[in-house]
């Protein structure tokens, strides 16, 4: 059920109990919002935050995908709202601290039984040092599973680490988690980064999580948008080697000569797969926003 094409560059959390920030999400440019009734919301605003992410979701948020985070099943309120959300207009329900395949399967039932229509999947959090030990078995878990997004302060303080610039304290979490999703065929999302007024932090972290496979990350703050978007989307320099590989790799087979050289580089099969999945993602990017 994975759409891997669909752009998820910018994935930005907003908190259920703020109708204003749910108001101001439906003009930012973040690919995802993560509507937030977890760790954002406190005990005795959750009932509001969740009549509000409904009356919000009626709306919509235009091309934006709209997932909502839930309170886990074992807290006085996860089980209400996913009922609540199994019949909204949301895309997508995001499970907290999930460290079992179990968990994913009984909230896939849970939303069968409460007649969710096929469309909606399931994003596993994966926050905590048992989930990394148990990401091959979460991956695999259901059908409807989408997406593993990371939760790196979660995990950062259960490791009893420190968050640093280049991200060592996590980068083994990270790592494992990129290959679990690409294994199974789901999305997988960076975690957050923290500093508000660091901007070259920011950049560096999104162009670390590019490099090491992450379609996007995940962000707290609307001011990160812009550089998520710029970073994990195909540049148009990207774009342009792409098309000039495929073009050179389909002249070679024409011409019975099996294989390709451009720039003084090999081109194989591969490299045409890669090159493909560029042009579908740079086209995906230009049909939502266009929306």
């Amino acid at each position: 059920m994975t759409n891997t094409n669909r752009p998820r560059r910018s994935v930005l959390y907003m908190p259920g109990a703020n109708t204003r920030a749910l108001e101001k999400a439906k003009t930012l440019s973040a690919d995802s919002l993560i509507l937030d009734l977890e760790d954002a919301v406190a005990p005795d605003a959750k009932s509001a935050a969740r009549e509000n992410i409904l009356n919000a979701l009626q709306s919509g948020f235009g091309y934006r995908e709209a997932v909502v985070r839930i309170n886990g099943l074992s807290t006085p309120w996860g089980l209400d709202e996913l009922k609540a959300f199994a019949n909204s207009k949301a895309d997508a329900i995001v499970l907290p601290k999930v460290e079992s395949a179990e968990q994913v399967q009984e909230v896939a039932n849970l939303l069968k039984k409460f007649s969710a229509p096929a469309s909606m999947t399931i994003w596993a959090m994966i926050e905590t040092p048992k989930a990394i030990f148990k990401l091959s078995e979460i991956a695999q878990s259901h059908p409807s599973l989408e997406a593993l997004v990371l939760g790196t302060s979660d995990l950062v303080k259960d490791l009893h680490a420190r968050h640093t610039p280049t991200r060592i304290e996590t980068l083994t979490a990270l790592s494992l988690s990129v290959l679990a999703a690409r294994a199974y065929g789901l999305c997988v999302l960076d975690g957050v980064h923290l500093s508000l007024d660091d901007e070259a932090g920011l950049i560096q972290s999104c162009i670390q999580g590019r490099d090491m496979g992450f379609d996007g990350k995940t962000l707290i703050h609307p001011n990160q948008i812009k550089a998520a978007n710029e970073i994990f989307g195909p540049s148009p320099q990207e774009i342009a080697e792409a098309q000039e590989r495929i073009v050179a790799y389909e002249a070679a087979i024409t011409s019975g000569a099996g294989i390709a050289v451009l720039n003084g580089k090999l081109i194989e099969e591969l490299h045409i797969q890669d090159a493909k999945r560029i042009l579908a993602l740079a086209n995906a990017i230009a049909k939502t926003t266009a929306n």
